[in-house]
């Protein structure tokens, strides 16, 4: 979702993170729920932001999955990938099924992502967003239950929406291709890329670390 300066709320699915970059719009700023910075090694709990995010969501920490090494990410299947988070993490830990799955995605943005297009790129999580704009308050319901949607805990969070700004219609109705939890989601991180513009933002941690590429690694809200 983008919220331009004028106009309403643009709403669309693609399938490649690239054609957000080259959209029409010009997107000045992009807040994405995927990874930047991947660590050649991993403690307890993964990076150090997940660390520090999962501490102020309580009951929705575990929406914060945490992120394998650079050498698991990049694996092309999932025993190749099993083996080298083994290897370059502390204590040592496998890779799941569901975090497998991402791999790809997390790849593309990490091929496409330089020193110059942190200006435009930030790394952010929506249960960390809603947290943000709930008065730094977590969430009281789950979005999911054992894998399905959970109509209480998506309605909270369309309340809380609506209260920030946006239609209630528009957030009822996703378009073909996402659900509506994804709706709600690019909706709220569509407000965390304006906090960000306006300098608003909160950077958690507040002085990032960089990858082996240079990359920041930091979730923001």
């Amino acid at each position: 979702m983008m919220l331009p300066d004028t106009g309403a709320p643009l709403v669309f699915v693609t399938p490649r993170f690239a054609d957000i970059l080259a959209h029409e719009a010009e997107p000045g700023i992009i807040a994405v729920d995927m990874p930047i910075g991947l660590p050649d090694s991993v403690g307890p709990g993964g990076r150090g932001p997940e660390r520090l995010v999962r501490a102020k969501l309580g009951e929705r920490q575990s929406s914060v999955f945490a992120i394998p090494p650079r050498a698991a990410v990049m694996a092309s299947d999932f025993a190749a990938a099993t083996a080298a988070s083994l290897a370059a993490s502390m204590p040592p830990r496998k890779v799941s099924r569901q975090a497998f799955g991402l791999f790809a995605k997390i790849r593309e943005i990490d091929t496409l992502m330089t020193a110059s297009l942190e200006a435009r790129v930030y790394e952010s999580h929506p249960e960390l967003a809603f947290w943000q704009l709930n008065a730094h308050a977590p969430m009281t319901l789950p979005k999911k239950v054992r894998g399905k949607s959970n109509p209480p805990g998506l309605a909270e969070r369309q309340a809380l929406l609506v209260r920030h700004g946006y239609d209630a219609e528009l957030l009822s109705t996703p378009p073909r291709g996402a659900g509506l939890d994804d709706l709600l989601d690019a909706a709220v991180l569509a407000l965390i890329a304006r906090r960000i513009a306006r300098g608003e933002a909160m950077s958690f941690p507040a002085e990032p670390e960089r990858d082996a590429k240079g990359l920041r690694m930091a979730i923001w809200a």
